[in-house]
């Protein structure tokens, strides 16, 4: 896997991307507008199931197994599906103004405190397992 990460210095990797995140929701929302794929309105449901058809991509990546992308053969199926996940709600949240950097910043600080995401916790009966 990866080195252990200090939290604090966690912290302050994601606050510095959380700008960045939110640049990349206004750029990949233009990108959209610019090639035509808001013309015609959409509703957010229809968006948000976009996103899961994503997801549901990337599961089947995982289920046949690691193998070159077609269209960026130097990644996996299932790199490029999350891509394509995280391009689809760049998008949203760009159409929304919706500040994902922010909330990105926020809900990670939250999480490594929440009594209910550490592993003694998790492991008692009634804990969250996945």
């Amino acid at each position: 896997m990866t080195n252990k990460i200090p939290h604090d210095l966690a912290i302050d990797l994601v606050d510095e991307a959380s700008a960045a995140i939110d640049v990349l929701c206004s750029v990949q929302h233009q990108i959209c507008l610019d090639a035509g794929w808001h013309d015609k309105p959409r509703e957010d449901g229809t968006l948000i199931a976009l996103m899961h058809g994503e997801l549901s991509e990337m599961m089947e990546a995982v289920r046949r197994g690691p193998m070159p992308d077609d269209h960026c053969p130097e990644f996996t199926n299932e790199e490029v599906e999350a891509a394509d996940v995280l391009l689809r709600l760049f998008d949203y949240c760009g159409r929304k103004g919706l500040r994902l950097g922010g909330a990105l910043h926020a809900k990670f600080a939250y999480n490594l405190i929440r009594e209910d995401h550490k592993a003694d916790k998790r492991a008692l009966p009634g804990g969250k397992k996945f």
